[in-house]
């Protein structure tokens, strides 16, 4: 009987070190990793912007073939070799070709209405080949766009200028509007009577400009190429807002 009791307590002492090890290994440490998912009781919440001035280093031009005919086989063949020349001459300006795309190819046909027969008759068709050029060179631009009409472009959609890699902006704005925002909180900080701890949280957003266009339709081909020497890329804002939180002390 009294071997009995003595197990008992034995095991009841391991039952109960097993359950201290327990708190202190898995219990107490999931309780301060719980306390510090907690914002401190004393925040300060500052937004600020920051801005970098930055010159686009790329250009994109858009540009098409259109041709127009009775035959859809001859009409594919003719604007294709146009095309096919264009194409050509623009690898040739040191383009490469994972920088050259097909955006567009589009044949339809062209209708007349007939009073006779109350009904639209087809009188031809249209073929349009789309292409997107990224120029990585800048310098490269007004000689590619001074080459094209002369080989069969009759449409020149855009020219767009535009960053090969906006993180670069971004990180400088980024820098500038964490800056701004560490002085601003340092400021109200002071002037309520406390010191600026730890940051607690952050969010942000960025805002990179659009490419910037220059416009030119198919009627102002020929002055499109005329004025392609004059193309500037000019300068850009890129702009990064953020919310810091700040813990005080």
């Amino acid at each position: 009987m009294n071997t009995a009791k003595t197990w008992f307590w034995v095991l009841l002492d391991i039952l109960i070190a097993v359950a201290v090890l327990n708190v202190v290994f898995f219990v107490m440490p999931a309780i301060g990793t719980l306390k510090n998912s907690f914002s401190p009781a004393r925040t300060l919440t500052v937004t600020a912007q920051g801005m970098t001035t930055a010159t686009p280093d790329m250009a994109e031009i858009t540009f098409s073939v259109v041709t127009q005919g009775a035959d859809p086989a001859a009409l594919s063949n003719n604007n294709n070799a146009k095309m096919s020349s264009v194409l050509q001459f623009v690898s040739s300006q040191g383009i490469a070709s994972s920088d050259i795309a097909t955006t567009g190819y589009n044949l339809q046909p062209n209708y007349i209405y007939d009073n006779k027969t109350q009904g639209q008759d087809i009188t031809g068709y249209t073929l349009t080949q789309t292409v997107q050029v990224k120029i990585r060179d800048l310098t490269k631009v007004a000689s590619t766009l001074g080459g094209l009409a002369p080989l069969g472009v009759n449409e020149v959609g855009s020219v767009d200028f535009t960053f090969q890699n906006p993180n670069t902006a971004i990180d400088a704005a980024r820098t500038d509007a964490l800056t701004n925002a560490k002085t601003e909180a340092q400021n109200m900080a002071s002037e309520a009577g406390a010191a600026l701890g730890a940051v607690v949280n952050v969010q942000e957003s960025s805002n990179v400009p659009f490419p910037r266009p220059v416009y030119a339709t198919a009627g102002s081909v020929m002055s499109m190429v005329a004025s392609a020497p004059t193309l500037e890329p000019g300068t850009q804002d890129v702009t990064d807002n953020v919310t810091v939180t700040y813990q005080l002390k």
